[in-house]
């Protein structure tokens, strides 16, 4: 089975064999034609010839980016990611240019996380070891045997759910994907009945099983994210914590971006449109999953800070496009192409973090803070016009 420790599927091989590379002829890149491929994680990827040239720009990063991770660990050992810096003194010892760049932890995981590496990376820098060690051994093998059979609201949606979750992929849309998918959401519903399940979190636990490899890993990733690395109530059933994310976004939006914020609310656009899926779904269903997982690799180490930069560059990058829109329709469309075809994530890191400007843990938070009562105010005044009777309002 994929997500069991027994049999684990390497989707990691080596860097030489596992990354592979397209070579369209001249001719073919001279036409503007959409090809389909797969993508290191097995998702069908559509493109054009130009698309398919970036990802072997990118897959060539990420070749050397291995490089440098290696050669650290045969410098400082095993586990010399859990040190904060990586020391100055190994700018003479290797002789690579992105090592003497990298002098931080932090630098080093903006560069991209290597595949081979990112399971054991994400499970310790994100506390889901630690959270993990304070448990029992055999803590999911006894939750998974005490739901089995168990039938509530949260595994009716779930089971509903399930043949949703990234159709077509050669290993999630299988019924092994299925039951190994459906065990992580079904556990860690019982494990926090408060969150119980939520829409969105099939595509976020579906993705974390694929890069984890094992159910058990998965689902400890799952937990940490929700228990320490997002706001609170994100997904709880009212959506408290989406909506005030949304709130945040749009005065960061405004002051970030003035020119585009303005031209949208002309044209009534609300940024939840599409906003809220990036939110829910930590872009897992809008961005290519290499791009996503880059995201996430700064996600685990950064905290949740980073999710707005991605959604602000995102705007950032197509703010001529935007300001030209008439239609609501249009910004949609505009927003869902540019994120289908984001095959480059050092372009869009770079802009996040070069052309958004610094935003820190402690600002999104006092923005959260501020924006909080506001929004309760609202979500309670529309349950409350929710629940009066209808002849209230004849």
């Amino acid at each position: 089975m994929y997500g069991t420790q027994e049999s684990r599927r390497n989707i990691s091989f080596d860097y030489q064999s596992h990354v592979i590379s397209y070579r369209p002829s001249i001719y073919t890149r001279r036409a503007n034609i959409t090809v389909k491929f797969q993508d290191l994680y097995e998702f069908t990827v559509e493109g054009n010839v130009d698309d398919v040239n970036i990802l072997n720009e990118v897959r060539e990063r990420v070749r050397q980016q291995g490089r440098v991770w290696w050669a650290l660990e045969a410098s400082k050992g095993a586990n010399w990611y859990l040190e904060t810096n990586v020391s100055s003194s190994l700018k003479g010892s290797l002789k690579f240019s992105a090592l003497a760049n990298a002098v931080t932890m932090g630098r080093l995981i903006r560069k991209g996380i290597p595949p081979v590496w990112r399971p054991k990376v994400w499970f310790t820098l994100s506390g889901a070891a630690k959270k993990k060690s304070t448990v029992p051994e055999s803590y999911y093998s006894d939750l998974t045997k005490a739901t089995t059979g168990e039938v509530t609201a949260a595994t009716k949606q779930i089971d509903h759910d399930l043949p949703r979750t990234f159709p077509g992929h050669p290993w999630l849309d299988t019924p092994e994907g299925h039951a190994a998918l459906r065990r992580v959401l079904v556990v860690y519903s019982f494990r926090d009945s408060y969150v119980g399940y939520c829409q969105g979190l099939n595509y976020v636990a579906a993705l974390l099983l694929l890069v984890m490899k094992t159910e058990e890993d998965a689902f400890w990733m799952l937990a940490v994210l929700l228990e320490n690395v997002l706001v609170n109530d994100c997904y709880t059933n009212n959506l408290t914590g989406c909506h005030v994310e949304q709130r945040v976004f749009k005065d960061l939006l405004a002051k970030k971006l003035p020119k585009i914020a303005s031209h949208l609310e002309e044209l009534e656009f609300d940024v939840s449109l599409v906003a809220t899926e990036w939110f829910l779904c930590l872009f897992s269903k809008s961005l290519p999953s290499e791009t996503t997982l880059r995201v996430w690799d700064i996600l685990f180490y950064e905290g949740a800070k980073v999710l707005f930069n991605v959604a602000l560059a995102i705007f950032k990058m197509k703010e001529d496009e935007l300001l030209l829109t008439q239609h609501v329709g249009d910004v949609v469309h505009i927003l869902q192409k540019t994120t289908h075809h984001l095959f480059d994530p050092d372009e869009l890191l770079g802009v996040a973090f070069d052309k958004i400007g610094s935003m820190t843990t402690n600002t999104i938070s006092k923005e959260r803070k501020k924006l909080e009562p506001e929004v309760m105010a609202e979500l309670d005044e529309r349950l409350r016009r929710l629940n009066s009777p209808k002849a209230e309002g004849s």
